[in-house]
C-alpha cells in the first residue's frame, strides 16, 4: 500500500510550489528491497520524470525516508 499526501509549500524564492509525500508500506519485504522498488520505481515512473526537479517529493518506507539516488 501507498499512502501519498500532496501540499503546497514555499519554495524558497518568493512563491509556492507542490509538495508530495509517498509511503510504501510493504511488509512482505525487507525494508531494503522496499527502499529499492521505491527508487526504481520514482526513476521510471512517467509522472515522476515529468515533474523531476519541478516539485518537492519525499519517499519512504513505513515513515523511514529513502534517499532517491539510491537507483540511480
Amino acid at each position: 500500500m501507498i499512502r501519498s499526501r500532496v501540499g503546497i509549500g514555499p519554495t524558497g524564492h518568493g512563491g509556492f510550489g507542490l509538495q508530495v509525500a509517498l509511503d510504501l508500506h510493504a511488509p512482505h519485504l525487507s525494508p531494503v528491497e522496499a527502499a529499492d522498488l521505491m527508487a526504481r520505481a520514482d526513476q521510471r515512473c512517467p509522472y515522476s520524470n515529468a515533474t523531476r526537479g519541478n516539485i518537492q517529493v519525499v519517499l519512504s518506507v513505513d515513515g523511514r525516508s529513502i534517499e532517491r539516488a539510491a537507483a540511480a
